[in-house]
């Protein structure tokens, strides 16, 4: 999304420099002609040029100092209205210096710097102090720093509200980078986890038959070589979004709820029969709940394969419920202590990633809940 007001501004150097040419050019002119209309004797002419020059040199500051060269451009300008012939040129760098301190957050410096100078203007002019400004000089000086004051604040307002968008945009990019690596993070667990699962199962299978059963540890080992090769396919197509313009990256699709009967048949639990009820119907199911049912399923298993005392029988259920499809592993193995460790944290992360609910519990062994709406917030 474009920031309507992060429009293409003008270059640094333009920024510090055109306020300075600019209010040079008209108050050296200005102070030319009044000298030249006035005709003052040497020390006045050499004061109003003095002054005149003070405000456009102290604007060469203004980036690392603004408030400070507000109130020395204003002090110049104060000055320059009781010494200068007709009250001196038009203050055109106070009209800057206001503007720029108020822009670069120094607003207390700008509003004191121009109080100030109008306040002791009127005390003076309350004395008797003849000054040499017409009234409509002085209402149309007045008005072009207010104007001024004005626009500092609405220039202030809109970099203000550019910064926020861009800080804002950074945090989004920086909560996408975190969710994809999250995602990341959870999709290699997953992966990874099961599979070398399957391959300590099936190890400790072809080690405990080689003598006996040598065509039985062949299949195990069989077994090793086609999990290793689907977990290498796998951790593949994860990292391959890490890989920008890597056109050999695999572009395997993601595992769909359909996988689970594939997945549940290459399982192996020693000493457990593994049981699927699929019960989904016709309607399609939305691919990130899918994903997300094959890889609760997925981790469920993982976890008895490892976790698992005296299973002996697992019953994996995929089914439609009211609002989306639920799904749970169930096992009938001894209860332990359980301690939630990153496969549990992972598989409740996705499920609430889709607005959905986990749960656990002991009913004479360890069950796995996963309710996933299928619904506008999983599409």
């Amino acid at each position: 999304m474009r920031d309507p007001d992060a429009r293409p501004g003008p270059s640094r150097a333009l920024r510090l420099w055109g306020p300075v040419i600019i209010s040079a050019l008209v108050q050296l002119t200005g102070a030319a002609w009044i000298l030249r209309t006035a005709q003052p004797d040497a020390a006045t002419a050499a004061t109003t040029i003095a002054l005149a020059t003070v405000g456009p040199l102290a604007l060469i500051g203004a980036r690392r100092f603004a408030g400070p060269v507000a109130a020395v451009v204003a002090a110049a300008a104060l000055v320059a209205l009781f010494v200068s012939p007709a009250g001196g040129p038009i203050p055109i760098a106070l009209v800057f210096a206001l503007a720029g301190a108020v822009v670069r957050g120094a607003r207390l410096w700008a509003w004191l710097s121009l109080g100030g100078v109008w306040a002791i203007a009127l005390a003076v002019l309350a004395l008797g102090v003849p000054v040499d400004w017409p009234p409509p000089r002085v209402v149309g000086t007045t008005f072009g720093l207010v104007v001024a004051m004005g626009l500092g604040e609405l220039l202030r307002a809109r970099r203000e509200r550019v910064s926020a968008y861009r800080a804002a945009v950074a945090r989004r990019r920086r909560s996408a980078a975190e969710e994809e690596r999250m995602r990341i993070a959870r999709e290699l667990h997953d992966v990874l986890a099961h599979s070398l699962s399957q391959i300590n199962v099936q190890a400790g299978v072809g080690l405990h038959l080689a003598d006996t059963q040598p065509e039985k540890a062949a299949e195990a080992l069989a077994a090793i070589k086609h999990v290793s090769k689907t977990a290498l396919d796998d951790v593949r197509a994860v990292l391959g979004v890490l890989r920008e313009g890597d056109a050999d990256a695999p572009l395997a699709p993601q595992p769909a709820v359909a996988d689970v009967a594939a997945l549940v048949a290459s399982t192996r639990i020693p000493g457990a029969e593994i049981e699927l009820e699929a019960r989904l119907g016709d309607e399609p199911v939305p691919a990130p709940v899918g994903a997300a049912a094959y890889r609760i399923v997925q981790e469920a298993l993982t976890n008895v394969a490892r976790h698992g005392v005296d299973v002996t029988h697992v019953a994996v259920r995929v089914e439609r419920a009211a609002d989306g499809i639920r799904v749970q592993v169930r096992d009938d193995g001894r209860v332990g202590a359980v301690e939630p460790g990153r496969g549990l944290l992972g598989m409740r992360e996705r499920v609430e990633q889709l607005g959905g609910v986990f749960t656990t519990a002991h009913d004479a062994g360890f069950v796995v809940t996963a309710e996933l709406p299928t619904g506008r917030g999983a599409a």
